[in-house]
């Protein structure tokens, strides 16, 4: 066995699915004012530093150019060299392009991930899973930008949502 050794991962936070509440009278899921992803992370005590950088707490549908350039300067200035997107599911694949097109460093892993369903008030979810799974490759995975979700890594150029699914895809015909 490989003896282990600690990583520093930085959390983004952008607000989505992941990070919302059920909004009964607007019947929507609406983003929390404050990120439940940290507190998820404190309780389940890993082994590797992370640390979390809020840029927003946004349906994904309401970010605009603004917020993907703060997105983009943050991994641009910081000094960690694996990172983890929390981003609602609508828009996520356009943001892993934009990053995969603009994003100066090359040296960094980054995944974006999210959720269908809230992770905190609703059980089960599909948070935990794709958090912990994102949490697992981005040690792995070669520095590039990634889309992981439903327990697959995809590459920011071939995947879409397919909300008939409820999941995502491979443009590419692979499932």
């Amino acid at each position: 066995m490989r003896e282990y050794k600690q990583s520093t991962i930085e959390v983004i936070i952008t607000g989505g699915t992941i990070d919302s509440y059920y909004e009964g009278a607007k019947d929507t899921a609406v983003p929390l004012k404050l990120s439940s992803i940290p507190l998820f992370f404190k309780l389940i005590k890993p082994e590797d530093n992370v640390f979390f950088k809020k840029v927003c707490m946004k349906d994904s549908r309401q970010l605009n150019g603004n917020d993907l350039k703060k997105i983009r300067e943050v991994i641009n200035k910081s000094k960690s060299k694996l990172f983890i997107v929390t981003h609602g599911t609508y828009t996520m694949p356009d943001t892993a392009r934009f990053l995969a097109t603009n994003l100066k460093r090359k040296d960094c892993t980054v995944i974006l991930t999210g959720s269908m369903i809230p992770l905190t008030g609703f059980a089960p979810s599909d948070a935990p899973f794709n958090l912990g799974y994102s949490f697992a490759m981005v040690k792995t995975l070669k520095p590039g930008i990634y889309v992981c979700m439903n327990g697959r890594i995809f590459d920011p150029m071939e995947v879409a949502k397919r909300i008939s699914a409820g999941k995502f895809v491979s443009v590419l015909g692979e499932n």
